[in-house]
């Protein structure tokens, strides 16, 4: 029974992650941290193992989301690549900060940290995305309802919030996507669906890095990570194909009211200690 149960934790946070440009790390590190207590079959396993754990899993969540993406052409490189430069150290800051880290605090500040994200999100369109056009990366779109759409960012401007997302994957082990997202959308005017994959192209690179560290030091439940990963490349797949279906405003609402839901669960879980 707790076999299949890892399965299917595998397979939610794989599907909600793809879905919604996550990586699925903020549903598994709790999950990992809830349910090694709750059976006699799995050894208890500390903060920094559940965080080193989750990044193993999401190298396989964002290489399989990804490669659907890729078939649905919505990944833009250049973005992802130019994110990745701040991502990539951001990632092995917080790695290093992840070895003294009070579980309970950061359980409540990132839940309301979360839902001040999905509260920007529900206001974002009275909100004007940083001018870019002038010394900016500027990047075009085609829509679903075939409208070319115009997008972009400083560089320098990119660059330093991706250190941040960066530094929460390696820090907490849930991908970065819950701030880069939202970060995408609200600030940048990236289209939601080029937001969520482009989010899980770059977070396979910072999991690839953040994960390295994590191996290095003996971070890694390989048990309960060989259980979760084909499950979380199963969701993953199924969650670029329910993006694919749904319009734009449509996925910013499920994707703002999931973070509503995690922020409480956050602060509830750090509350409770």
């Amino acid at each position: 029974m707790e076999w299949i149960m890892l399965v299917l934790i595998g397979i939610v946070a794989g599907t909600i992650g793809s879905l919604m440009g996550l990586g699925g790390g903020i549903i598994i590190v709790p999950a990992l941290l809830l349910f090694s207590t709750m059976t006699n079959v799995f050894t208890e396993i500390s903060p920094q193992v559940a965080v080193g754990t989750s990044l193993l899993i999401m190298i396989f969540t964002g290489l399989s989301s990804t490669l659907a993406y890729m078939k649905q052409k919505k990944i833009d490189y250049k973005s992802g690549f130019l994110f990745f430069i701040g991502s990539g150290p951001g990632a092995l800051f917080g790695v290093w900060l992840n070895q003294g880290l009070d579980v309970d605090q950061f359980f409540i500040y990132f839940g309301l940290f979360v839902i001040l994200t999905s509260f920007l999100l529900m206001i974002r369109h009275r909100l004007k995305p940083l001018p870019f056009k002038n010394k900016g990366f500027v990047r075009t779109y085609k829509n679903e309802l075939g409208e070319t759409v115009e997008y972009g960012f400083q560089p320098i401007v990119g660059i330093l919030i991706a250190f941040v997302v960066g530094m929460t994957s390696g820090l907490f082990g849930i991908g970065g996507g819950s701030l880069m997202v939202p970060a995408m959308i609200v600030l940048f005017a990236f289209p939601p669906h080029v937001a969520v994959a482009t989010s899980m192209f770059m977070i396979l690179f910072s999991a690839i890095l953040s994960s390295a560290s994590h191996i290095a030091l003996g971070n890694i439940n390989y048990l309960y990570a060989a259980i979760l990963i084909p499950g979380a490349w199963v969701g993953a797949q199924l969650g670029a194909a329910i993006n694919a279906r749904l319009k734009s405003d449509t996925l910013v609402f499920v994707f703002r009211l999931f973070l509503l839901f995690i922020g409480v669960r956050l602060i509830y879980q750090g509350w409770i200690g």
